[in-house]
């Protein structure tokens, strides 16, 4: 089975457990712009949550970093609940989906502001670095696609689109503080004869961030050649 349509399997069955929600949220009155714009709010949050662990808290506590990755997953629940509400409560427009577009890629920013901001704060150059190539990656897959939709080509493949950004990100900061909390927030592992630790804690959030800059770029990447081959045919 391809990973397309492993992907769209997976989204109709998540689609089907939030129908009742989505259905909740037309009957108070929620549009989808709302609804958007509740996910951009949060996401601001999850800034705000990384910038005060940089702030007040110490390399060790890796505890902001957890509760900003659960943030994440509760934001992006709101991305999908935006365009079913659309569907569900005959409310798409052409506006809402370019409201939809802006706003994701606010949303990505702050997030990605405030991984950068913490980081940084906490002297993690090297983390930051790659968690700003992966910034620019996540920018130029949506970009791409963006760009070669708007002169006819349809340009939706690749790994490390919006969902699993936000999966990937979401889950590995939940993952670290947790671990945080096991093992402790200044662990490092040294193996003899390497004069460097090759393992701390924090890098089970770091590492998936490093995965994701390699691979949203190569999807970037993959998505500019199938759109020029796509318009050389035409």
């Amino acid at each position: 089975m391809s990973s397309k349509k492993t992907r769209d399997r997976l989204q109709v069955g998540i689609y089907k457990i939030i129908t009742p929600f989505v259905r909740f949220l037309i009957r108070i009155g929620l549009t989808p712009n709302a609804v958007t714009t509740i996910g951009l709010i949060l996401n601001i949050g999850v800034a705000i949550i990384f910038i005060k662990g940089a702030e007040i808290g110490n390399r060790g506590d890796l505890s902001y970093v957890g509760w900003a990755g659960a943030l994440v997953l509760f934001a992006g629940l709101f991305d999908m609940l935006d365009g079913q509400v659309a569907r569900l409560g005959n409310m798409s427009s052409t506006f809402g989906a370019l409201y939809d577009s802006v706003l994701d890629r606010y949303s990505e920013l702050f997030t990605f502001l405030g991984i950068c901001y913490y980081l940084v704060a906490h002297h993690y150059f090297l983390s930051s670095l790659f968690a700003f190539v992966a910034l620019i990656g996540s920018m130029m897959v949506s970009y791409t696609r963006a760009r070669a939709e708007s002169l006819g080509v349809e340009c939706k493949g690749g790994l490390m689109q919006r969902p699993e950004r936000v999966v990937l990100i979401g889950v590995s900061a939940i993952a670290c503080g947790i671990v945080s909390s096991v093992i402790g927030g200044s662990y490092k592992l040294y193996i003899e004869h390497i004069p460097f630790h090759v393992f701390e804690t924090i890098s089970v959030f770091t590492f998936p961030i490093s995965i994701m800059a390699v691979l949203t770029n190569i999807t970037a990447i993959r998505r500019l050649r199938d759109a020029k081959i796509a318009l050389q045919k035409k």
